[in-house]
C-alpha cells in the first residue's frame, strides 16, 4: 500500500489530536473504568475523524478505505486499548452496514449524527450463548403492524453503557440460520431496553462494556438496515472491516511496545551490563519486529484488495488470527524483559498485556478464524 502526502498529513494530525485530547487523560479513565465517550466523540467528530470513509452527503469525508487504515494504526498508539476500541466500534464496527445499506432517512437520523460525534453507537451481535457462533443467536424481532417487537439480549457490548443506538443483529423469521437475520437500529432509550450491568473485565478498562436485555422493545420497521433476512450477510461484511481494523490497530500498539521495551532494557542494568546487551533479548526483539512487519504487509495487501472491491473474508480472517496471536506474543515477551516493573499494574506494558488478550477472542475467536480459512481453502473434513 502506497501512502500519499494526504495520508501522512492525516497521520500527523491524528497523532497530535490524541496527544492533546486523549493521552493526558488515559490514566484517569483507566482508574474510573470508563471514559466520557460523548465528550471525546464530539471532539473527534468536529475534526472529521469519525467519518473518513463515510458518504459526504451524511457528513463524511468520502475517502477510500486506506484512510481508515491510517486511523486504525494511529489509534494503536493510544496507551489504552479500551479507548482505541471504543472509537473503532464507532468507525468500523457499528456504522459500515448503515453507511452502505441503510435508507437515506435512516442515515440522516443515525449515521450523520454519529459521524458528527453527537451520537455514540454500539454493535449488538454476541449473546451469552452465542459469541463467535453468530448463526446461533436467539434474540428475535417479530412484526407488529409497522414495527418490530424485539426480545432477547446481547452480551459484551462495547460502548453499551453510554451508547445512544445499537446496530443489532436479530432473528426476523424462522428460516435457516443464515437467512433469518436482519440488522436493525435500536435506540437505546427505547422502553424495554435494559442496560443490565456494566461488565468488569480483565482489560480494556477505559471501555464501558454492557450486558443488555430487550423486553418487548418496539422499533419501527424502517429502522431495518437493508433487506429483511440479509442481516447475516451484512454482518459478515462488517466483520471484514472490523477484523482488518483490529489487525491494523494492533500493529502500531506492538510497534510502541517494542520501542518502549528497547528503551527500558537499554537503561536497565543487571550483572554489569544493560538487559538489551544480552543476545537473547535483542535477538528476540528483532524477531518480534520482523513478525510485526509481516503482519503489516498482510494487512496492507488485504486492504488493497478490499479497496478494489474484492471479498477479503479469507485474508481478513488471517489478519485477525495473526494479529491476535502476535500481539499476545509481543506483550508477553516484552513484559518479561521489563521484569518486576512490567508486572506492576500501572505500567503501560502491563496494561497492554491485559488489553491485548481480547484480540484473540472478540470479533471472532482464533478458532473461528481458523475454521473460516479452512472452509474457504477446502480443508474441512470430508471436503475435497
Amino acid at each position: 500500500m502506497l501512502f500519499t502526502e494526504e495520508h501522512e498529513l492525516l497521520r500527523k494530525s491524528l497523532r497530535a489530536f490524541f496527544e492533546r485530547e486523549i493521552n493526558p487523560h488515559v490514566e484517569q479513565w483507566e482508574e474510573a473504568q470508563i471514559f466520557p465517550a460523548h465528550e471525546v466523540f464530539k471532539k473527534l467528530g468536529k475534526e472529521g475523524y469519525l467519518g473518513l470513509t463515510k458518504p459526504e452527503e451524511f457528513g463524511g469525508a468520502g475517502l477510500d478505505y486506506s484512510y481508515a487504515i491510517v486511523l486504525a494504526e494511529e489509534l494503536g498508539r493510544i496507551p489504552s486499548g479500551g479507548v482505541s476500541l471504543a472509537i473503532g466500534v464507532q468507525t468500523d464496527m457499528c456504522t459500515p452496514a448503515l453507511a452502505r445499506y441503510g435508507s437515506d432517512e435512516l442515515r440522516r437520523e443515525w449515521l450523520a449524527p454519529s459521524i458528527a460525534g453527537d451520537l455514540v453507537g454500539c454493535i449488538g451481535v454476541s449473546e451469552v450463548g452465542s459469541g463467535s457462533d453468530v448463526a446461533s443467536l436467539k434474540t428475535t424481532a417479530r412484526k407488529d403492524g409497522d414495527d418490530y417487537i424485539i426480545n432477547g439480549g446481547k452480551m459484551w457490548i462495547t460502548n453499551g453503557i453510554q451508547a445512544d443506538w445499537m446496530c443489532c443483529l436479530v432473528n426476523t423469521s424462522d428460516d435457516k440460520a443464515h437467512k433469518n437475520k436482519s440488522l436493525i437500529v435500536v435506540p437505546m432509550n427505547t422502553p424495554g431496553v435494559e442496560r443490565a450491568r456494566k461488565l468488569h473485565k480483565l482489560g480494556m478498562w477505559s471501555s464501558d462494556t454492557a450486558q443488555v436485555f430487550f423486553d418487548d422493545v418496539r422499533v419501527p420497521q424502517r429502522y431495518r438496515i437493508g433487506p429483511e433476512g440479509a442481516g447475516f450477510m451484512l454482518q459478515m461484511l462488517q466483520f471484514q472491516e472490523e477484523r482488518l481494523w483490529g489487525a491494523a490497530n494492533s500493529i502500531t500498539a506492538m510497534d510502541e511496545a517494542i520501542s518502549e521495551t528497547v528503551k527500558y532494557t537499554r537503561d536497565r542494568k543487571a550483572f554489569g551490563k544493560s538487559i538489551l546487551d544480552n543476545q537473547v533479548v535483542h535477538f528476540r526483539l528483532a524477531e518480534l519486529t520482523t513478525e510485526v512487519e509481516c503482519l503489516r504487509a498482510l494487512v496492507y495487501r488485504a486492504a488493497e484488495l478490499f479497496l478494489s472491491g474484492k471479498d477479503v473474508t479469507r485474508l481478513a480472517s488471517m489478519c485477525k488470527l495473526k494479529g491476535g496471536r502476535l500481539v499476545r506474543e509481543v506483550s508477553d515477551s516484552c513484559i518479561q524483559y521489563w521484569g518486576g516493573m512490567g508486572y506492576m499494574w500501572e505500567s503501560k506494558i502491563s496494561r497492554m498485556f491485559r488489553d491485548s488478550r481480547l484480540a484473540s477472542i472478540g470479533g471472532g475467536a482464533d478458532e473461528v478464524m481458523l475454521s473460516i480459512i479452512c472452509k474457504l481453502d477446502g480443508m474441512l473434513p470430508g471436503k475435497s
